[in-house]
């Protein structure tokens, strides 16, 4: 298994074969990937979740028809009718960030390099492209969880629907998502100055 091992006190760690390597490297990608895509189905779930917990609430008309649990139900609705469209969505934002990865690794590779300026300037040009394009996936994934928990669609057909819905409202999107980041960015200042006051004191 190993080019050399040195057994005088005990085994000492040489180097590795080069198919060795290659089956390492394997492994590392196969946990890269496994992490970001568990990684991103969890998201996933919660988004899905927490929409079809407000979807429960916010659709009925009567409070007598609402659940006693709504988040456990949600929870349980997308675990039994909803993770595959969950698994689809989590996975197109982990080839992205895979890419990502490559690029970034790629990039740390050919720093050293005097004479590959315009690789890695092209290298940092595809990572701001690749980050762009997961921030809009990401954003696209989150209102496609959102049909999916309220009307019960499959991936495609929710991001469809709701990239549509987005198209059609993009003046209302753009306000109230400068709105809701800007109260957004008010309670953590409040949070954290709340917690700062009342550590001082």
């Amino acid at each position: 298994m190993w080019n050399n091992c040195l057994c005088t006190s005990g085994c000492f760690f040489v180097c590795f074969m080069s198919h060795q390597l290659r089956v390492l490297l394997g492994m590392q990608v196969f946990h890269l990937v496994g992490w970001l895509w568990t990684a991103n189905w969890i998201s996933a779930l919660g988004q899905c979740v927490l929409a079809g917990a407000f979807a429960s609430y916010y659709w009925l008309h009567s409070a007598k028809k609402v659940p006693t649990f709504p988040l456990l139900s949600a929870f349980t609705r997308t675990l039994f009718y909803h993770t595959g469209s969950l698994a689809f969505g989590a996975a197109i934002i982990t080839i992205v960030q895979l890419i990502r990865a490559c690029l970034a690794y790629l990039e740390t590779k050919l720093k050293g390099a005097p004479n590959n300026k315009v690789a890695v300037y092209l290298l940092r040009c595809m990572q701001c492209f690749f980050y762009c394009l997961e921030k809009l996936l990401k954003f696209i994934n989150k209102n496609a969880y959102i049909e999916i928990a309220v009307y019960g669609y499959n991936f495609c057909k929710a991001a469809r629907t709701a990239f549509s819905l987005l198209l059609r409202n993009i003046l209302r999107v753009a306000a109230v998502n400068s709105i809701t980041g800007f109260i957004l960015l008010l309670g953590r200042l409040l949070i954290t100055g709340g917690v700062g006051m009342n550590y001082s004191e």
